[in-house]
C-alpha cells in the first residue's frame, strides 16, 4: 500500500502583490508629473498668457481679457502691420508687458493728421477702430524698431508719446482671447490697407 504524504500548500502572500501594485501606482504618478512638467515647459517656451490691464486696445481688447501669445512667430518671421503684439515697455522693460498694434515697420514714415494715418504717403485703412486718431505727428521708424498704437487711439500710451519699440523687446504675437468665453476671438486678420505691406 502506497503511502501518500500530504503537504499543505502555503497560501500566497498578499504583501508582494500589494508592494507591486503600490510601486506601479508610484511609477504612474511620477510619469504623469514628469509629462506635465515637460508639457508646461514646452508650452511656455513657445507661448505665454497675459491679462489685459488697460482700456488702450478697446474695442479689440478690454480690461480683464486673457490673451494667448505666440512667442515663436517672430523667431521664424517678422512683424507685419496690423499685428497685435506684446512687448517689454521700452522706457522701463521691468514693467508689466504692454500690448499694442503694429502700425509702422522699420524704414516707414508714419504721418497722422486730421484723423487719418498715412504710411509712406499712402492712407492706412484700419477697420478695427471705433474712433479716428486725434493725436498726430510725423514719425520715422528706425531700423530694428516698430511704431505701435493702441486701438483706443485717444486713450492710449504708445509710440506717439514714448517712442519706438525695439524688435528685441517684442515678446510675441497676440493670437486670440481665450477668456472670458463669451469674448473669444482671433486677434489677427487680414487688413485692407492702401499702404504697401512689407
Amino acid at each position: 500500500m502506497e503511502n501518500f504524504r500530504t503537504t499543505s500548500v502555503p497560501e500566497p502572500s498578499l504583501e508582494p502583490a500589494s508592494n507591486t501594485k503600490w510601486r506601479r501606482t508610484l511609477i504612474d504618478l511620477l510619469e504623469t508629473v514628469v509629462l506635465s512638467v515637460l508639457l508646461f515647459v514646452g508650452i511656455n517656451s513657445v507661448s505665454s498668457r497675459i491679462r489685459v490691464e488697460s482700456i488702450s486696445m478697446q474695442p479689440t481688447l478690454y480690461a480683464g481679457n486673457f490673451v494667448l501669445v505666440n512667442k515663436l512667430t517672430y523667431k521664424l518671421g517678422s512683424p507685419h502691420r496690423g499685428d497685435v503684439i506684446v512687448f517689454r515697455f521700452p522706457p522701463d522693460p521691468n514693467q508689466v508687458p504692454y500690448i499694442k498694434r503694429v502700425i509702422g515697420l522699420p524704414g516707414d514714415h508714419v504721418h497722422i493728421e486730421n484723423g487719418k494715418v498715412m504710411i509712406n504717403d499712402e492712407l492706412y485703412v484700419e477697420p478695427y477702430l471705433a474712433v479716428s486718431t486725434v493725436h498726430g505727428g510725423d514719425y520715422y521708424v528706425p531700423p530694428n524698431s516698430l511704431f505701435v498704437m493702441g486701438d483706443n487711439r485717444n486713450n492710449s500710451s504708445d509710440s506717439r508719446s514714448w517712442g519706438m519699440v525695439p524688435l528685441e523687446n517684442v515678446i510675441g504675437k497676440a493670437m486670440f482671447i481665450y477668456w472670458p468665453p463669451d469674448q473669444w476671438k482671433m486677434l489677427n486678420f487680414p487688413i485692407a490697407a492702401a499702404a504697401d505691406s512689407k
